[in-house]
């Protein structure tokens, strides 16, 4: 987080911090006044034994070299900041509730207290001389318990949902600790859905995302507006209580929060930025390069470049046309870029309070694979084919409010599946983009309309490499202003998943290898990739540290078996200490009967009350 300012007061106390202890070569004093040449994980071994399986937690040791030649180990662990069902830091209610536009908590049928228990993104930011940290609120799990309080005829499946902003305090020892907490108000920006993974941008405010699942309009459904229906059934009913209308297109839109010292926040939407299913938004180091994660099958990879650095509210969307090379090991391919259109927030905020599909497109369904004279047939975010042209005067409007067709229209491949992190190395130049699973759009389906993506199925997925240049040209030619282009795609060895056949514990990909890649962050001191797993394949789910330099993949954190680690942010330098942010989601969510003994561990444990926390014991790297 190099972009975080450090009193001259903290940096002596963390250089004091630093060399604390003995160390393993030669006299502390030595390290307290060298800088870190390398960090180095161990890799703690995968839990069997059930005691281990049902609970979070790192037996990983750290190993610091710094640059005078000495080393020290620093043990890692897991801790807990709060669960989504603590009330905590003065909050009248607990972390998870969900609340309605009026900031009213909403309460279920039988007037019990809606608790999302899914957290995801974390940011912890230091503004002035202030922690915080915002963590989304994903989504809620109503139905999954089978209680009588979730059997009431027209409840809800999906919940509007939220941010929280927690103030924190840091020990002297690095501990942190609750201060405060709110939640946050999403009501001015048409509210909040299913906020996914996020980042931190450049300029230390926090970059959200929205997954609309829900929300994405299929004309051809016979029903209409059939697979809109549960999203905005939710958004009308529980969250604007039938006082307002809900409208799709002020969704799947990137959000960003920025925390003031004193606590308060402003919130704005970044419509500019295009309309899709985000998993999350990353800012390259230029700040205004911007990559977007769309989670779903027959997705699509968004740049954004924008007008002016440390400024997302205009600028232009491009989206990319995969052209392979190889199938191989994850596959390779050569990038080009397609512009899809430039915009501002208000201008296509504007457009968004007045669209409907009907007025973007003209819609058929396809006869025999073909379609009509004019219309163009597309497999966008769907597996129903689309007939689709434009409206005159309407090009704008599809781009940014239906980006993800619009660029299949217009040629961009959108055949991407479970496009979930994004992460920038950046003296390498080097984007990492975690495929959860490569399968279905991805494979050779030689029925599709564009076919561009042929790969042999992985269901474990991979995290793809991308090299990052300057001086790119889009596909009509012109000048993409921004020396941060992605030209490429392919996948280092280590980062490929091994699907297997079920092993004594039920794990169906390797065990030793990273299933599913969600959640990713690169650390430039430590010149290592970050990976958590969001997978059904690996009983219990790992963070990982991947070395760019030694190719060494270690793992540092296990979950609860079944949940997933999400909130993945390392922050190599907060005042004397660096603090990689983790926290699980979904405890228990697996199968029983696999394991009788896990069965019986799990059974004591609350599977709705998620972690919010950090791997702590490390040093500031600088």
């Amino acid at each position: 987080m190099k972009y975080l300012k450090i009193s001259s007061v903290a940096l002596a106390v963390a250089a004091a911090l630093v060399g604390c202890g003995d160390d393993n070569n030669s006299s502390s004093s030595s390290s307290s006044s060298s800088s870190v040449k390398s960090v180095e994980f161990s890799s703690m071994p995968a839990p069997t034994t059930a005691d281990k399986m049902a609970v979070t937690h790192s037996s990983s040791v750290a190993k610091v070299t710094y640059s005078d030649g000495t080393s020290k180990d620093y043990p890692l662990t897991y801790n807990k900041l709060f669960g989504v069902k603590d009330k905590v830091g003065g909050n009248a209610n607990a972390a998870g509730q969900l609340y309605n536009y009026k900031m009213e908590p909403i309460m279920d049928p039988y007037n019990q207290p809606v608790i999302a228990e899914t957290p995801d993104a974390n940011s912890l930011l230091k503004v002035g001389g202030n922690l915080f940290l915002v963590s989304h609120l994903e989504y809620d799990w109503l139905l999954s318990d089978g209680s009588d309080a979730y059997k009431v005829a027209n409840w809800y499946t999906r919940m509007p949902m939220s941010m929280l902003l927690t103030g924190i305090t840091q020990a002297t020892d690095g501990k942190l600790s609750v201060k405060s907490q709110k939640p946050l108000d999403f009501s001015g920006v048409d509210g909040l859905w299913i906020p996914c993974f996020g980042s931190q941008t450049p300029w230390n405010t926090h970059l959200g995302s929205e997954e609309d699942y829900d929300l994405q309009y299929n004309p051809l459904n016979t029903s209409g507006y059939a697979t809109t229906t549960a999203g905005l059934k939710a958004l009308n009913e529980v969250y604007y209580k039938n006082e307002k209308t809900a409208n799709p297109y002020n969704h799947g839109i990137i959000p960003e929060v920025t925390v003031k010292e004193d606590g308060s926040t402003t919130i704005v939407k970044h419509y500019a930025m295009g309309r899709g299913t985000w998993e999350m938004s990353k800012v390259m180091p230029d700040g205004k390069t911007a990559y977007m994660g769309d989670d779903g099958t027959h997705g699509f990879m968004l740049m954004f470049v924008a007008d002016k650095a440390g400024d997302l509210s205009a600028g232009t969307i491009y989206a990319a046309k995969w052209t392979q090379t190889s199938a191989d090991a994850g596959g390779k391919a050569n990038l080009t870029w397609v512009k899809l259109g430039s915009g501002t927030d208000a201008d296509i905020k504007a457009l968004a309070d007045a669209a409907t599909f009907e007025t973007i497109f003209d819609a058929v369904a396809p006869t025999a694979g073909t379609c009509p004279t004019g219309y163009t047939r597309v497999r966008a975010g769907s597996t129903a084919d689309e007939c689709l042209t434009v409206k005159a005067g309407q090009d704008k409007a599809a781009a940014f409010l239906e980006s993800r067709r619009y660029a299949a229209l217009k040629g961009a491949t959108t055949e991407f599946t479970k496009m979930e992190g994004i992460a920038v190395n950046d003296k390498d130049k080097r984007l990492y983009v975690a495929i959860s699973a490569i399968r279905d759009s991805m494979t050779d389906g030689a029925d599709e309309p564009a076919n561009d993506i042929k790969l042999k199925k992985v269901s474990s997925g991979a995290t793809y490499s991308a090299d990052l240049k300057g001086g790119q040209k889009d596909t009509s030619g012109a000048a993409i202003n921004s020396e941060y282009v992605a030209t490429n795609m392919y996948v280092e060895a280590a980062l490929l998943g091994e699907d297997i056949a079920a092993d004594a514990l039920g794990n169906t990909a390797n065990p030793d290898k990273v299933a599913n890649t969600d959640n990713i962050f690169f650390s430039e001191k430590m010149r290592t990739l970050f990976i958590g797993e969001d997978s059904g394949m690996h009983v219990n789910n790992f963070v990982w540290a991947y070395n760019v330099d030694t190719k060494k993949l270690s793992r540092v954190l296990s979950a609860v078996a079944g949940a997933e680690n999400t909130g993945l942010q390392v922050v190599d330098d907060m005042n004397g200490y660096a603090y990689i942010m983790s926290n699980s989601q979904h405890h228990g969510d697996w199968s029983t009967g696999k394991n009788a003994e896990v069965d019986k561990a799990l059974a004591t444990i609350d599977k709705f009350d998620a972690n919010i926390g950090y791997i702590g014991g490390l040093p500031a790297i600088k």
